[in-house]
């Protein structure tokens, strides 16, 4: 295992930030990881903020991840906003649209600010009286 996870509870959420070395395995195991301290805290709202280091994974490999972790964590989740700080190009929205298209709530930022406000206003949302 070469990475780290440390998670803060923050008001309604949870951020998880990941270090370490980008390898398809280490992405499936930190989910795993953050599902199981979501579960532990009673707390299905994440703010993951990714700062793996190295090669980009590839297309393929973004797919593989997504489709089997939607599988996985789609009950469990509420809402996740998710930040690759190291990410390159297009493929971040591309693991998002595979996300949404598999009935998992994420939502791709590139800074972490704009995940916070956004992940603040969907539990708003979600938590507010309707009139």
């Amino acid at each position: 295992m070469n990475y780290a996870v440390s998670i803060e509870q923050k008001p309604g959420y949870l951020h998880a930030v990941v270090t370490g070395e980008n390898s398809k395995s280490n992405v499936a195991r930190y989910i795993k990881e953050i599902l199981r301290e979501c579960t532990a805290r009673n707390c299905f709202n994440v703010l993951i903020e990714e700062r793996l280091e190295g090669p980009r994974l590839g297309t393929m490999d973004v797919f593989d991840l997504v489709s089997e972790g939607s599988t996985r964590t789609k009950g469990p989740f509420k809402v996740i906003a998710y930040v690759d700080v190291n990410a390159i190009g297009n493929l971040m929205q591309f693991a998002e649209t595979v996300a949404v298209n598999r009935g998992l709530p994420l939502a791709v930022f590139s800074h972490v600010a704009e995940a916070e406000t956004w992940l603040q206003n969907q539990i708003y949302r979600t938590h507010s009286p309707k009139e």
